[in-house]
């Protein structure tokens, strides 16, 4: 039995997750590999390309360094946990005229709850995963997600979501490097390949990353039911017609096919009506929003007119701002306009590099016109 406790470590078969298993290993702990199949290309149309963990040799990949380095590996069939939850939440909120996280949603509702369940039952200690993050025991007692050194591959923004209990039971030791030094990292354990190996930042369960084609592939009779709707102004002014409101998002200004003699961006999605809002840049600042389906971490709640930093979305730097409790979570004020602010998005809160905790965006407090 090892001093340091017995660890699953969730291997993709990536650099990432495979120098974390490794580093573990080496460090003492008592290492159990899994492998989580969440996605099955063959049943999802489009291209015939796999990346990311849902290829058979990243599998093998994953299984090959553990076996190599003399520690068990299991492969996890969570197909149809991810396919019940994630994807048909990504359609549902496309349908609703908003910009979904799945990375967000599996995280949160999937992967953490699939890999407790079975550390529990292989009499795990911990579970580990290779995020660019780190996870310690705040003086306050609550456990506390903060960013990675590496702010280039911070991942923190896509752990808000992460429980109490999930959290006390997490290792990321990634979180204290840069990627450079993961690199070499592998270079050192012998496995010079993987350290050149490419990242993958599409979504995994859409091929080639056309999110469009893969609604129209999910949803029968979609395009017939939302083609033909209708552009508008911020004062109801139809400008021409659509291909329909799903296939649209918040800020976007590349092909929307319409000529206006300037660039215009989306800045509004109404699903009812099938209108897509068009304006100028400035059209997309607003100063508040509402944030609901709140997780906090660092503290159990906040006290009204908190400052923390906000972020909107992955690559976002964040903007100072004041957090109110409201009747079904929180109300953002910016201290300055921010940009395409877009409903389903996640809304994250910090206090310097700690996650106070986050949620998911409903809207601007100053919406556009909408028919």
């Amino acid at each position: 039995m090892s001093r340091k406790g017995k660890v699953l470590v969730a291997m993709s078969g990536g650099i990432d997750s495979t120098v974390t298993a490794l580093m573990l290993h080496h460090e003492g702990y008592e290492v159990v590999g899994i492998t989580m199949k969440t996605w099955d290309y063959a049943t999802s149309g489009g291209g015939h390309k796999e990346t990311g963990c849902c290829n058979v040799d990243s599998f093998n990949d994953a299984r090959q360094a553990a076996v190599h380095h003399g520690f068990p590996h299991f492969i996890l069939d969570i197909r149809d946990e991810f396919g019940d939850f994630v994807v048909e939440n990504f359609v549902e909120e496309y349908l609703a005229g908003r910009t979904p996280n799945p990375c967000v949603m599996c995280n949160t509702h999937i992967k953490w709850k699939a890999l407790l369940k079975r550390a529990n039952a292989l009499d795990c200690d911990f579970i580990a995963t290779g995020h660019y993050a780190n996870v310690y025991q705040h003086e306050n007692g609550r456990y506390v997600i903060s960013k990675g050194l590496d702010e280039t591959k911070d991942q923190s923004y896509v752990l808000w979501g992460l429980d109490q209990e999930l959290l006390s039971r997490t290792i990321m030791p990634l979180g204290k490097y840069r990627k450079t030094a993961i690199r070499q990292m592998a270079e050192d354990y012998g496995y010079p390949e993987l350290a050149k190996k490419s990242e993958s930042y599409e979504i995994c369960f859409v091929p080639d990353n056309d999110y469009r084609g893969f609604l129209r592939r999910r949803v029968d009779g979609l395009e017939e039911k939302v083609t033909g709707g209708w552009f508008v102004d911020k004062n109801g002014k139809r400008l021409g017609q659509h291909k329909g409101y799903p296939f649209y998002t918040i800020g976007q200004r590349k092909g929307l096919e319409i000529a206006m003699g300037r660039p215009v961006y989306v800045t509004a999605i109404n699903p009812e009506s099938n209108t897509v809002v068009l304006g100028d840049e400035a059209d997309l600042e607003q100063s508040e929003m509402n944030v609901a389906r709140i997780n906090w971490i660092k503290y159990d709640g906040i006290t009204d007119g908190m400052e923390a930093f906000t972020k909107i979305r992955y690559k976002d730097k964040g903007a100072l701002s004041n957090l109110y409790a409201s009747e079904n979570g929180v109300r953002v004020r910016f201290y300055e306009n921010v940009k395409s602010i877009a409903p389903g998005q996640s809304a994250v809160f910090y206090d310097g590099d700690e996650v106070i905790g986050g949620g998911i965006i409903q809207g601007g407090m100053q919406s556009p016109f909408m028919l």
